[in-house]
């Protein structure tokens, strides 16, 4: 019997095959994001549930094992988060409310004073830049607002989009003992096992980012406030609190922060004190970097910086401010699904990952 040589040699056919697994796993990917852009008004809550219910899930799951009721753990344990965020949300507005026109007013006044010593050319002035930002702001401001939900306006879908992700986060919460069934219960025959452990370790490590990430947001936030305090830093509780906020988008949201703090104390308290500033808010990155995150977030997926200013990237472009904060968490949790298939076998390790 005749064979016949193949018309491509087999190195050109192993990649076409992954050729068109790529172009058939980014067309999946597409479409998930596509769909999520179309329904972001329900798929919103639903992911902030789910970073909700990783943040407290160990606190619920306490509370059931001392013998406490689930749905009544999940209200104890809603009712607290609420306090916590309310309580937390109204010292940190309250403090960049106190401070803020403190703040921005050093800001000018530093921008002024990079201006003069810089000898920008042109007339310039910082009033203009003034008058420009704030045109800018409202511009897209106002095109945020009227393009996330037509007809509401923007306070009113957040605080329907808040009041939502909590009940799922208690809904969430008191039926976390069915996510095995269900995962059985959806998934293709003989996969239910895989896709249980696939949901778990994916779960885990959005828990351990939230909780990680967290903790080290107020350690750093209360270093540099206290730091800043020393130093004799106008605003610095309000500076503290930006600092809190931002430590959840990762480097952006860090150097977004440090660098007003350091501004602020230029303008305010001179050249001397902004080097000062400058070494506080270093010295905690530091920490950070190579002390607090190896420490707190062992046992989560551990990214690449350029992973995660992707990450940053992309959920920037797909949903703004939001998509920043859910990129690192999503991200996380997709690691977390290739690191359970690695373990199983499904997917091979690259050459070197088992050194």
């Amino acid at each position: 019997m005749q064979t016949h040589e193949p018309l491509l040699p087999d190195g050109a056919r192993r990649t076409a095959a992954w050729c068109g697994v790529v172009l058939l796993v980014t067309g999946v990917a597409a479409v998930a994001v596509w769909l999520c852009v179309v329904f972001k008004t329900a798929v919103t809550p639903v992911l902030l549930a789910l970073l909700g219910t990783a943040l407290l899930g160990p606190v619920h799951r306490r509370m059931t094992a001392h013998g406490v009721n689930r749905s009544v753990a999940a209200g104890i344990t809603c009712a607290l988060l609420l306090a916590v965020v309310g309580g937390a949300g109204y010292i940190v507005v309250s403090a960049l409310v106190e401070t803020g026109d403190q703040i921005v007013a050093s800001l000018k006044d530093a921008g002024q004073w990079v201006t003069d010593h810089v000898r920008v050319a042109g007339d310039l002035s910082m009033d203009d830049l003034e008058a420009n930002g704030r045109k800018l702001v409202e511009k897209f401001g106002a095109s945020a607002a009227g393009g996330l939900l037509t007809g509401i306006s923007f306070v009113g879908s957040l605080v329907a989009t808040s009041i939502l992700a909590l009940l799922l986060t208690f809904f969430f919460l008191r039926d976390s003992d069915r996510a095995a069934r269900l995962a059985h219960s959806i998934a293709p025959r003989g996969t239910g096992d895989m896709v249980e452990a696939m949901g778990r370790r994916a779960f885990e490590a959005v828990e351990g980012f939230m909780r990680g990430t967290t903790l080290i947001a107020l350690i750093d936030a209360g270093c540099i406030t206290i730091g800043l305090l020393i130093l004799r830093v106008p605003g610095a509780v309000g500076l503290g609190a930006l600092v809190l906020v931002g430590a959840y988008i990762p480097y952006l949201g860090a150097f977004i922060s440090g660098a007003v703090a350091v501004l602020v104390a230029l303008a305010d308290r001179g050249f001397v004190i902004a080097l000062w500033a400058l070494g506080v808010v270093l010295a905690v990155q530091v920490l950070e970097g190579h002390i607090l995150q190896p420490m707190i977030q062992s046992r989560t997926v551990q990214m690449h910086p350029a992973m995660i200013l992707i990450a940053l990237t992309a959920g920037a472009s797909v949903a703004g401010i939001l998509g920043m904060l859910l990129a690192v968490p999503l991200c996380a949790a997709a690691f977390g699904i290739i690191g359970e298939l690695r373990s199983a076998g499904a997917v091979p390790e690259a050459p070197g990952d088992g050194d």
